[in-house]
């Protein structure tokens, strides 16, 4: 099995800081929603910038939000038939858990169909099985953790490659919207990889709403629609697509400079779940077929029914994106699932 870890200078320029500084500064911003290349000097220029501007945005953040090791919500899971401001728990329709019969069988099919495949996409013994990730800066930072944990795995499939896909700064809108440049820069990550868009054949997706403000579940409904646009992308821009995995933010209540946080963070997961649903329910073809990852949120310290928590040391400086512990623990969650689930395992496993 091969890995690549692709390191992008995030795209996420703080609360409009840099655009409004120099034009150096704004020409190092175009360069980077354009996927070019910085020079060694461009880079420490942005970095040093977005420094000031992190610094400047914590401090006003803080003014009238403190972190919380808990919120008192009950993880999906745990919630079940119960409900949440008059939303059903559970991961799937009915308050249920468990992927319904008829759902999970369609999952298998199209698992049995994965095999290694060429660069052009055809059936071949020296060829590929592309997992990719999508999505924004936290799940960046937990997909190489993942990467690393597999690589110590001696029963991995050796046809697998795994590639992460995602770039910071990029909201579930952007990733919605087929025209964006978000493609453009997976498809640079594939090529690094030595991949191509005809390889991948599964995805790890985890999306956000960056800056929510808005009541339940106005945000939560608009995530929700965006993993539907993301689905579609990917049925559109990967053709051997078969399957898909839909994971939700972690625990919230530490960032002290916004991003996502509580009840947002908690909220996302009924966007994950009514995603998933609605396919359950109209079984569209433009889609790439979908279920649940990992379900990634608990109640910070208090945590959940199967011990999972997310503490302090979970998260970096800014309580926002996670700490090398927080990302060896999300890819320790992702390994276990793709090692366990039946839809994964067939051909995730030798």
């Amino acid at each position: 099995m091969r890995i690549l870890n692709y390191s992008f200078i995030s795209l996420l320029l703080i609360g409009g800081y840099v655009a409004a500084q120099s034009p150096d500064l704004q020409s190092i911003r175009r360069k980077v929603q354009a996927g070019e290349q910085l020079t060694q000097e461009e880079q420490r220029t942005l970095q040093e910038a977005n420094a000031v501007a992190q610094k400047k945005r914590r401090e006003e953040y803080l003014k009238d939000h403190k972190p919380v090791a808990s919120t008192g919500n009950i993880a999906l899971p745990d919630l079940g038939a119960g409900t949440y401001r008059g939303e059903q728990g559970g991961l799937y329709p009915g308050g249920s858990n468990t992927i319904p019969a008829e759902h999970l069988a369609a999952g298998l099919k199209l698992a049995k169909q994965i095999k290694p495949l060429d660069a052009d996409g055809n059936p071949s013994p020296d060829g590929r099985i592309v997992l990719l990730s999508i999505g924004f800066s936290n799940p960046n930072m937990e997909f190489p953790a993942f990467q690393r944990l597999a690589a110590a795995e001696t029963g991995l499939n050796p046809k697998l490659l795994l590639v992460n896909g995602c770039v910071g700064g990029q909201a579930s809108s952007v990733i919605a919207d087929p025209k964006s440049n978000y493609w453009n820069l997976v498809r640079q990550h594939l090529s690094a990889a030595g991949a191509t868009p005809k390889q991948v054949q599964a995805l790890w997706i985890k999306e956000v709403v960056p800056g929510p403000g808005k009541p339940f579940p106005v945000e939560a409904k608009q995530l929700a629609d965006d993993y539907t646009s993301t689905l579609r992308n990917v049925k559109q821009f990967f053709p051997n697509a078969k399957v898909a995995f839909l994971s939700n933010r972690t625990y919230g209540g530490w960032t002290e400079a916004g991003g996502s946080p509580e009840p947002w963070a908690y909220e996302s997961g009924f966007a994950v779940k009514w995603a998933i649903a609605a396919q359950i329910a109209n079984k569209p073809l433009d889609q790439v077929w979908a279920e649940w990852g990992p379900y990634l949120w608990t109640d910070g310290e208090k945590g959940r029914k199967d011990g999972s928590v997310y503490l302090r040391s979970d998260v970096g400086g800014d309580g926002l994106h996670p700490s090398p512990q927080g990302q060896q623990k999300i890819g320790s969650m992702l390994l276990k699932f793709f090692m366990t689930d039946p839809v994964t395992k067939t051909w995730f496993l030798k």
